[in-house]
């Protein structure tokens, strides 16, 4: 009897687990007597919590597993493991506690518990001293709110659970705090949580005591994070072969179609699968959301005043501080003197601080506000005594901060720094140079009339508006053009009538003739819709603008006509001058105007590459080098330690005391043939060795 199935029930868990589910009706009496010795586990251990229990541990497991096929019976369960976790947590052992959690979550899966009242209690274990554990639930937490929204926004569920978290960025534990906001950035992140409460939620953590929550904050404002996986991706994408080293394979093999069709091949996947690895740029919606931005950047100012944190927090703080008021063209002026401390050629990290600079002026800021930091990049960095790299930096940040805020710029200051077009330095000539034209298309009246350029359609267009005047139109400039392009489609139609008509007559009289294509140039198409509207008065121009604008929906093809149209302005000389070009070749990478953020490369752009010292130059000489051992001849010694023979000894000697032995002397007076003959016996002697 004691090999029977029945008597090794009560011992066996897996084994009762895995026959409860196929037929829980039948095992019912065996559950139950497992269900007594639980309850009678969880008497003993309630004496003593810190105690471990491998029993407790197994019949909790097993329970869990078949709790849905008993449910009457295990309907206070779930509570009871829940309250020895939330009284227990800081004292049970740690395998057990993590049995527990694990139980709790086989549970949640089967939906057996509120997961409310489960994912609170889960926070409140972050507090423990447990690394694996915290994993676990930092998972857990994550997938369970991505399952509750999985199929629509389960509201009720989410305002219990942010109002809890709001709780839990305030927590006294760190750690506790920093995986709550960890858990909501990373739900904002996989749109679950995208709403404006889960912002403002993490809002407040930026004012956290804590660095590490702090920094989290931050990162995940100013979107530090995706720019560090983007750089992990560009990482991998390096193994792929380059475009240079297709074209250098093809290059040095015969030519042939076959192989310029792989070519060609070649370079379109290539093309295609850089396409595809272009890193997304990071969407700012986080700041857009914000409720008070005016109020959170006042509070962040005030932070970064007193903040006595490393100075790399403190360039965080000012990078958002900037975004803020950049982005939702806040009044900060307490922000530019604070940043104009910093203005200085020899300060750490100077660059990105003139990139916040940049980034934190806007037409709404008072002229001058912005002026005094004009006045201080322009006294410490565009001088003489300075490098060209730093005038050059100096003058690019000072292009972008009056690209944002025109008003700012004074004539005076304008025409000193219009005079380093012709400074010997290039980067400084260039950077001066794009300033010129950027004055060129926003205010070219304030520049001196040699510097001012050919004046085209658009530069007398050009009117920089007063402080604080909205410039809002009814119509959409330029769509002028494509009241002109249908009018004359409406005369082609009928010339392609008469043609027709025309065509047809000529059939009948020459039968055997052959059609020949005539196409119209579509750049000739183009020069004369120009032509046409550069000879309407500005009157009729807006009032065809208008009338297209407000009678039909247009198409992308029809704005791209449109933004072309405005771009040729730039070129179109003005009326009475001559033409400055023929044609426009319009790129459409740069039809986009200025984004709300600029990069670090708009300030630090350096138009000729630096001189290297000889320490760099001798890394890249030292990188490209490659491994040479396979042209080192290889020993053919047996035993590596023998003695070398004569003939080796021979090939080390000197020159001089050789040139008189028989060899040397009989070696310059051989015949062609003789010189055949001995390179074959060494070739078949070499092989002959080889082959032993």
């Amino acid at each position: 009897m004691s090999g029977r199935q029945g008597n090794k029930l009560p011992s066996n868990l897996p084994q009762l687990q895995n026959l409860i589910k196929r037929d829980p009706t039948s095992y019912t009496e065996e559950f139950l007597q497992q269900y007594h010795h639980y309850q009678s586990h969880v008497e003993i251990f309630s004496f003593q919590p810190d105690k471990p229990s491998k029993d407790l541990a197994e019949l909790v497991m097993f329970l869990a597993q078949v709790a849905h096929c008993y449910p009457e019976h295990m309907a206070s369960f779930p509570q009871q493991l829940k309250e020895l976790l939330s009284y227990h947590h800081t004292v049970l052992d740690v395998d057990l506690r993590m049995t527990f959690c694990k139980a709790l979550i086989l549970l949640r899966n089967k939906n057996l518990i509120n997961p409310t009242s489960l994912l609170e209690l889960f926070f409140q274990l972050l507090r423990c001293h447990d690394k694996l554990l915290r994993k676990t639930l930092y998972t857990h937490i994550v997938s369970d709110i991505k399952n509750v929204n999985a199929k629509h926004k389960n509201n009720k569920v989410n305002t219990t659970l942010q109002n809890f978290m709001y709780t839990m960025l305030r927590d006294s534990n760190p750690t506790a705090a920093k995986i709550s906001l960890d858990v909501m950035i990373e739900l904002y992140r996989r749109n679950i949580w995208n709403d404006a409460k889960t912002v403002n939620v993490i809002t407040t953590a930026c004012f956290s005591k804590v660095t590490k929550v702090l920094v989290a904050a931050l990162k995940f404002f100013l979107g530090k994070d995706e720019d560090e996986k983007q750089d992990s991706d560009s990482e991998s994408e390096d193994d792929l072969p380059t475009a240079r080293d297709l074209m250098m394979r093809y290059a040095t093999n015969k030519k042939t179609t076959k192989r310029k069709k792989k070519l060609e091949k070649a370079m379109k996947v290539l093309k295609k699968q850089k396409k595809k690895s272009k890193p997304e740029v990071y969407n700012f919606s986080a700041i857009h959301l914000i409720h008070d931005p005016q109020d959170f950047a006042e509070k962040l100012l005030k932070q970064l005043e007193s903040s006595k944190e490393r100075f790399e927090v403190k360039m965080m703080l000012m990078d958002l501080i900037s975004r803020l008021v950049g982005i939702h063209e806040l009044f900060l002026f307490n922000f530019y003197p604070f940043v104009q401390r910093f203005l200085q050629p020899h300060q750490r990290e100077v660059t990105k601080i003139l990139l916040f600079a940049a980034q934190a002026s806007h037409q709404l800021v008072p002229p001058e506000v912005i002026q005094s930091v004009l006045m201080t990049i322009a006294n410490n960095f565009v001088t003489d005594k300075n490098s060209g790299e730093v005038m050059t930096v100096g003058i690019n940040a000072i292009k972008e901060i009056t690209a944002r805020c025109p008003l700012a710029m004074t004539e005076d200051l304008l025409q000193d720094l219009v005079q380093y077009k012709t400074h010997k330095n290039k980067n400084v000539m260039m950077s001066a140079r794009c300033l010129i034209h950027l004055f060129r298309s926003l205010n070219p009246e304030m520049l001196q009339k040699k510097f001012r350029g050919k004046p085209t359609e658009a530069s007398l267009e050009a009117r920089i508006h007063e402080y604080g005047e909205l410039d809002a139109k009814d119509y959409i400039p330029g769509a002028e053009v494509l009241d002109v392009e249908s009018q004359k489609e409406k005369q082609g139609t009928q010339e392609e009538d008469g043609w027709e008509s025309a065509s047809l007559s000529e059939e009948e009289d020459n039968e055997d003739g052959e059609w020949i294509d005539v196409h119209h140039s579509s750049d000739e198409e183009q020069k004369e819709v120009a032509e046409k509207v550069k000879s309407m008065p500005i009157d009729e121009r807006k009032a065809k603008a208008a009338a297209v604008s407000t009678s039909r929906l247009l198409t992308q093809e029809e704005f791209h006509k449109i933004r072309l149209a405005q771009l040729s302005k730039e070129v179109n000389s003005a009326p009475g001058k001559a033409a400055k070009r023929k044609y426009i070749d319009v790129d459409e990478e740069e039809e986009e105007g200025r984004g709300e953020l600029l990069s670090l490369r708009d300030i630090e752009h350096l138009h000729k590459k630096p001189k290297s010292d000889k320490e760099t130059r001798l890394a890249t000489a030292k990188a490209g080098k490659t491994d040479r051992k396979e042209f080192v001849k290889k020993k053919t010694k047996i035993n590596p330690f023998a003695s070398s023979s004569n003939k080796e000894k021979q090939k080390h000697k000197n020159f001089m005391m050789m040139r008189y032995s028989h060899s040397v002397r009989t070696k310059t007076k051989r015949s062609f043939r003789e010189k055949q003959l001995a390179l074959r016996d060494a070739l078949l002697k070499k092989r002959k060795r080889l082959l032993k």
